[in-house]
């Protein structure tokens, strides 16, 4: 007899005061659930509408074995597709129907996506300050703890917290102001001056959040070239994909792109002309595992490495979800992690640990880790302070982040 799906719960928690939205899908089997993450930040209300109202109506009693034919339907069933808020609910679901077949079958759900490839996931951390000393002294307590990939930048993204006088207009309008030609002399000192203290051994990244316009991000990635980056993320925004070629042609810096990705094709000929070489993508934007394991394939095809994005907005179980795609992809490249707090951990028991710069998950079947309802609540949804995304330049125009 079928194993259906009984019934979809969203739980809204912030344990970490960042909204999270998980899924849980229930079914026939009494005490047989899965979980997945559905998190977009920005819009979390909008997400749990799409699958109260949306989903969950024509999804309650399908065979829950079926995942491909439910992760299709899903997909198409809003006729408009390749949105963010409909892909990261089409996620919860998807992730939390691979959790319960894990569990049917006795097996963590990296062995249902072909075994394991190594044993842990090497992972990168994120190192920042105000100044040189305090970025190289971060840098520096990461490489005790271990770790040998870490992200570095000047300040925040576009290094605007460290431009301590910005030439705006009078009654400029409020706005997390950057200035983008002194946040690149300020990102280029910051790595001549981490090469100078650490040598090459360190594996470094750089985020530059899409906030140059193309010619200067072309010019960046030849400044920068010196200092070999592990690679270069997101140098543009994904609506000017054609201009990584002319990055890709007088550069040979490695490039990361697919934050942003909702829809295949805005990352199919990045990938096939080989103008990237690390796949970027946020699963859940995605729309689950199921559509990432074939993205890692098609990747794979064309020699570009995956590093999916696992910021902290990321429940944790969707960065278990990253995690087990990297312990089963050969094109696996680096793993973005970011730690959980003693409050996550409470909230999502069977957490993955870090040790000595990688990260270990456990083998119990499906994603091998829970939610605790009754802690989840007593971590409602906050008000996020969202001040950052509204990016400006020194003369107040308003820019994307």
């Amino acid at each position: 007899m079928a194993v259906t799906i009984k019934n979809i719960k969203v739980i809204l928690t912030a344990p970490r005061d960042i909204n999270l939205v998980v899924v849980k899908v229930e079914t026939s089997e009494p005490g047989l659930y899965g979980i997945g993450c559905a998190t977009f930040t920005q819009r979390y209300r909008a997400v749990e509408s799409a699958i109260n109202e949306h989903l969950a109506p024509i999804l309650i009693g399908r065979d829950v074995d079926n995942i491909e034919d439910i992760w299709q339907s899903s997909i198409g069933s809003s006729y408009w597709r390749n949105g963010p808020v409909l892909n990261n609910a089409i996620s919860g679901v998807d992730e939390a129907l691979w959790d319960i077949k894990g569990k049917r079958a006795g097996m963590p759900v990296y062995s249902l996506l072909g075994g394991k490839y190594r044993e842990a996931v090497p992972v990168y951390r994120h190192a920042s300050g105000q100044t040189l000393d305090e970025i190289t002294k971060n840098v520096k307590a990461f490489m005790d703890e271990g770790y040998r990939y870490i992200r570095c930048q000047a300040g925040f993204y576009g290094g605007g917290d460290i431009q301590n006088h910005m030439h705006t207009p009078e009654n400029a309008p409020e706005g997390a102001y950057f200035d983008p030609k002194r946040y690149m002399e300020d990102t280029i000192e910051m790595f001549a001056h981490l090469r100078n203290e650490l040598g090459y051994e360190i594996e470094l990244c750089h985020d530059v959040h899409e906030r140059l316009a193309p010619i200067d991000a072309v010019r960046f990635a030849k400044d920068l070239e010196p200092y070999r980056l592990f690679f270069l993320e997101d140098a543009l925004a994904p609506e000017q994909p054609e201009w990584f070629e002319r990055i890709r042609s007088q550069s040979a810096i490695p490039l990361a792109m697919g934050e942003l990705f909702n829809n295949p094709l805005e990352w199919r000929e990045l990938v096939s002309k080989h103008y990237i070489d690390f796949i970027r993508c946020h699963i859940s934007q995605l729309g689950g595992v199921t559509p990432a394991k074939k993205l890692a394939t098609f990747c794979e095809a064309y020699g570009v490495r995956t590093a999916w994005h696992g910021p902290g907005d990321l429940a944790p179980v969707g960065m278990v979800a990253n995690l087990h795609l990297d312990l089963t992809s050969p094109n696996f490249g680096i793993q973005e992690y970011t730690d959980f707090s003693d409050e996550e951990r409470t909230v999502f028991p069977g957490c993955p640990v870090a040790r000595n710069g990688f990260v270990y998950v456990n083998d119990k079947p499906g994603w091998g880790m829970d939610i605790d309802e009754k802690a989840a609540a007593e971590f409602p949804p906050v008000k996020m302070n969202e001040g950052w995304m509204l990016s400006r330049l020194p003369d107040g125009t308003a820019v994307r982040p």
